[in-house]
């Protein structure tokens, strides 16, 4: 692990449709004292963000550069259509590709789905962006596929989206360069897959914590020596006595032992 010290504050990039705000704050109450630093990104400028250090990490839709950057990937995203809301798909649940084939479906410049080929009619000119895309769907010009977290992210009152079972789905991951590793990053790891505070992985220790935690656990150990020493001469103490009272009650005189005083043993005289 490399770079252990901590820096005033960390940066954490993500991509349109990412929600950190969950993490951000299970980050901010576990490490009050290093400010979390949200830096929202375009999906194709996220790697360079990351290898320029404009970021300490990021949420990512993969694929990414594996011999640059290392990966945790988290979840797999619904891909949806987006449409007017009185588009005739609104009539279904879901839609699958073959139900595009006659829509003129809007592919954006800045499209993360990996297509072979996407489905329906192309439009005559590629929008600039997934935003662009949007309004053009709302002008009835065509419809969208996208993932439904970045359908979400661009919602308007006069469209909705349905999921497409059979569409190329987008993967999120946690990223960040595989040599900066820090104990930051360590700490985010241990957040985002759910970690506790008290897991061993779950934050790094500055070294005072660690100090302090090493004491208590000397004093700990020295105490428990000190009391198994207590326990072992009054074990022998209670020993000698168990066989000393052993010695009085065996050899069949145990009954005798009992017997109350003035008690008389033995058969009666014969009277004369």
């Amino acid at each position: 692990m490399t770079g252990s010290a901590a820096s005033p504050s960390f940066r954490l990039a993500y991509v349109p449709g990412v929600t950190p705000g969950k993490w951000a704050r299970i980050w901010n109450e576990r490490l009050p004292g290093t400010p979390l630093e949200l830096v929202a990104v375009p999906d194709a400028e996220a790697p360079s963000v990351l290898r320029d250090g404009g970021a300490d990490a990021a949420f990512v839709r993969l694929p990414v550069d594996r011999t640059v950057f290392s990966a945790i990937p988290l979840y797999t995203e619904t891909t949806v259509v987006v449409v007017p809301k009185d588009h005739v798909m609104t009539a279904v649940d879901e839609v699958s590709c073959a139900d595009l084939a006659e829509e003129t479906v809007l592919h954006p410049l800045d499209d993360v789905l990996d297509w072979e080929r996407p489905p329906g009619e192309p439009a005559f000119e590629r929008p600039a962006t997934t935003a662009d895309a949007v309004e053009l769907v709302a002008a009835g010009i065509g419809v969208l596929v996208v993932p439904q977290s970045v359908a979400r992210l661009h919602h308007r009152r006069d469209l909705t989206y349905r999921p497409v079972v059979d569409a190329p789905q987008s993967e999120v991951a946690l990223s960040w360069p595989e040599d900066a590793t820090t104990d930051q990053v360590e700490d985010l790891i241990g957040i985002v897959r759910g970690r506790t505070p008290n897991s061993t992985r779950g934050r790094a220790k500055s070294a005072s914590e660690s100090g302090a935690e090493r004491k208590r656990a000397e004093k700990g150990t020295a105490s428990s020596r000190k009391s198994a020493g207590q326990s072992s001469r009054g074990g022998a103490g209670g020993s000698a006595g168990a066989r000393g009272g052993t010695g009085r009650t065996g050899g069949g005189r145990s009954g005798s032992a009992g017997a109350p005083k003035g008690t008389r043993r033995g058969k009666p005289r014969r009277r004369s």
